[in-house]
């Protein structure tokens, strides 16, 4: 059994009636993708989005308009009219997907499918960070209001390597055929999408999946918002499985990147002052892939944060042991104690700059030039963060540790757009 936690039954993926763009309703499969509501930040990329097809899939994942109720309802509405004009359409029957993502320099395959869900403590999935909880009720409304999984989460699990077996073996004879879809993405990633009908490979996949455990790599408030959801049921039915896609990293390794904060409301010349006895604060020299140099130089020998949004970049290190000790939770591995986002919440957030963890105060930005450019026009502070290894996530996880939310960022990320699920279907 490839896992070391109590897993009693593994994973469990089924089939589902994927729906998906139909080609010739939409000026191209690529311009109605996108990436992941929470990666897609910025109001100039969404205006980029709606704007590049009048269907693309953010007015699914993130409608615009006064209220919450009022967003969720524009969806769902939209969804249906969608549906009624031949813009989206189910496929015929319920099929199993070999997903595939590559690049110049990276190739991923995986799995989409309907996984049935289970809590954290069955040691099935694995959650790696906490949640905000009024994420979690935006998204469940969402949901709730369409009646659909809009966007795969990203799970990873740790085949036994060697000759490809099981789901691998199915995935590498799938790929030789012709796919459903084909479309480049303007990231660069060309992306193809496959049904697996075949009952002997569908039971292939059975069997191997149910020796594993999966980790949530991207996708965690989803997670939660698929579980909250289930509770709500009084009867066993499709709010019982969530969409998601599944890699196998023994085969197909992830990036690990950072996310980083941006601090409204706090300018960098007052972030600095307040470290003063507390970290060591050097000016690095620009621009940022330099600067980014040197945050990974100072990262190897203990915590390190870039801050920038005055022009310049400061790299911040060597904290007090003192601050540490007093600000630290002393009850969780050593591994959580020394994790940049451990130290970065207990020690400066909660400590030095007194910033509550709320929308209102601090922003989390996936890309690294994105939040030095909104620091920079808000008078804020971006805390530029360096990534954390992929296997002290796994080992945390499974010892049931959580992160500080926003840890870390897995990629490639699935783009959303190319295959939902309404659970009106299943």
């Amino acid at each position: 059994m490839n896992t070391s936690g109590p897993v009693d039954q593994g994973l469990r993926l089924i089939p589902f009636r994927g729906l998906r763009y139909v080609p010739e309703r939409v000026g191209s499969l690529a311009a109605v993708t996108s990436p992941p509501y929470d990666v897609v930040v910025r109001p100039d990329g969404l205006h980029h989005l709606e704007s590049a097809d009048p269907h693309n899939i953010v007015r699914l994942i993130l409608p615009q308009a006064d209220t919450a109720r009022d967003r969720h309802r524009q969806a769902a509405d939209t969804l249906d009219r969608w549906l009624a004009e031949g813009v989206i359409a189910p496929d015929p029957d319920p099929v199993l997907y070999v997903y595939e993502q590559r690049n110049d320099e990276i190739l991923q395959r995986g799995l989409i499918g309907a996984l049935a869900l289970s809590p954290a403590a069955e040691g099935i999935v694995l959650p790696h960070e906490d949640v905000m909880d009024d994420v979690v009720t935006d998204r469940a409304e969402l949901m709730r209001t369409t009646g659909a999984h809009l966007e795969p989460l990203l799970l990873t699990y740790r085949g036994d390597g060697g000759t490809p077996t099981g789901a691998g073996a199915v995935i590498d004879r799938t790929v030789l055929r012709e796919p459903l879809l084909a479309t480049t993405t303007e990231d660069g990633f060309r992306h193809r999408l496959w049904a697996v009908t075949d009952p002997s490979d569908r039971h292939e996949i059975e069997t191997d999946l149910a020796r594993n455990q999966a980790l949530i790599a991207d996708g965690h408030h989803r997670w939660a918002t698929y579980l909250r959801l289930q509770r709500e049921q009084t009867a066993p039915g499709p709010w019982d499985y969530g969409l998601v896609l599944l890699v196998d990293t023994t085969r197909h390794p992830l990036q690990v990147r950072a996310i980083h904060r941006l601090l409204r409301g706090l300018p960098v010349s007052r972030a600095l002052k307040a470290l003063t006895g507390h970290f060591r604060v050097q000016r690095v020299e620009g621009p940022l892939p330099r600067a980014l140099d040197a945050l990974a130089e100072a990262a190897a020998a203990g915590n390190a944060f870039l801050l920038a949004g005055d022009g310049a970049f400061h790299l911040v290190d060597r904290p007090d042991p003192a601050l540490l000790a007093r600000t630290v939770r002393a009850d969780r591995p050593d591994a959580w104690r020394t994790l940049d986002a451990t130290v970065l919440h207990s020690a400066l957030l909660d400590e030095v700059w007194r910033i509550p963890d709320a929308p209102e105060h601090i922003g989390y930005i996936h890309d690294t030039a994105a939040a030095v450019e909104q620091a920079e026009r808000l008078d804020a502070t971006a805390v530029l963060m360096h990534p954390v290894r992929e296997e002290v996530v796994r080992d945390l996880a499974r010892q049931g540790v959580t992160m500080p939310r926003k840890s870390t960022s897995f990629g490639p990320k699935p783009a959303t757009g190319l295959v939902m699920r309404s659970l009106a279907l299943d």
